[in-house]
């Protein structure tokens, strides 16, 4: 799955700001989604005291069986040298190189990628999901576990209650209710979708747990739970 290069990684703290100022007006947020049959989840790790990135990418087939059953059509994992101490804000030039590097050892294209993080609900709008988005060329979502940014109103306690989050005026993603009662996730468009089309993707893919099923198994394998 490898990808044309859009810039080098190997970028000061500054630099690496420009950068995200420029692509984040190369970030679609019209829906250009292919016929789905193959979703990926993308979760980021660490080893040895932080000094390891690990990627792991878990591919399962578009739709579930008939009893729900997820099927894991291919999985990857990636191990690198950590390139970039933690800078909020920058957690794309952290983890993306070694998520890319994961893709690079998949044999199936998925048409839809969702992202442990954020997508447009960024400072800069640009974050982990939009920025793998553009070098995958594929729709990504950002499903976060916390807020980088915006104001919200909490959502009702039903699983698929959900309501705006917001940066001044400008919506940048749902905070959605995705278990009753549990606290919510935080849903964005990385690229190539609409926050609506988002959202349904991921209430689609929700199972028992409070993460969709995606992001859920890739979770298990950047942590190491899952092998």
């Amino acid at each position: 799955m490898s990808s044309l290069p859009l810039h080098d990684w190997n970028l000061a703290p500054e630099a690496a700001i420009a950068l995200q100022r420029r692509l984040a007006g190369r970030v679609e947020r019209a829906d250009r989604l292919e016929a789905v049959r193959h979703i990926a989840g993308v979760d980021i790790g660490f080893e040895e005291q932080g000094t390891i990135t690990r990627a792991a990418v878990v591919v399962l087939a578009w739709p579930p069986g008939e009893k729900g059953e997820w099927q894991v059509v291919e999985q990857a994992v990636h191990r690198e040298p950590t390139r970039m101490p933690y800078i909020p804000g920058l957690l794309s030039f952290r983890e993306v190189p070694a998520a890319l590097a994961a893709f690079d050892k998949l044999a199936a294209r998925p048409q839809l990628v969702m992202v442990d993080g954020q997508g447009i609900a960024h400072p800069r709008r640009l974050g982990v999901a939009s920025h793998l988005g553009l070098w995958l060329e594929l729709p990504t979502i950002g499903v976060a576990k916390s807020r980088l940014c915006g104001t919200h109103a909490e959502p009702g306690p039903q699983r698929g209650d959900w309501t705006p989050l917001r940066d001044g005026d400008e919506v940048i993603g749902a905070v959605l209710r995705s278990r009753t009662r549990v606290k919510p996730i935080f849903v964005s468009p990385g690229h190539r979708l609409t926050l609506a089309t988002a959202l349904e993707w991921v209430i689609a893919c929700l199972g028992p747990t409070k993460l969709p099923e995606p992001t859920r198994l890739a979770d298990r394998l950047a942590s190491r739970r899952g092998e």
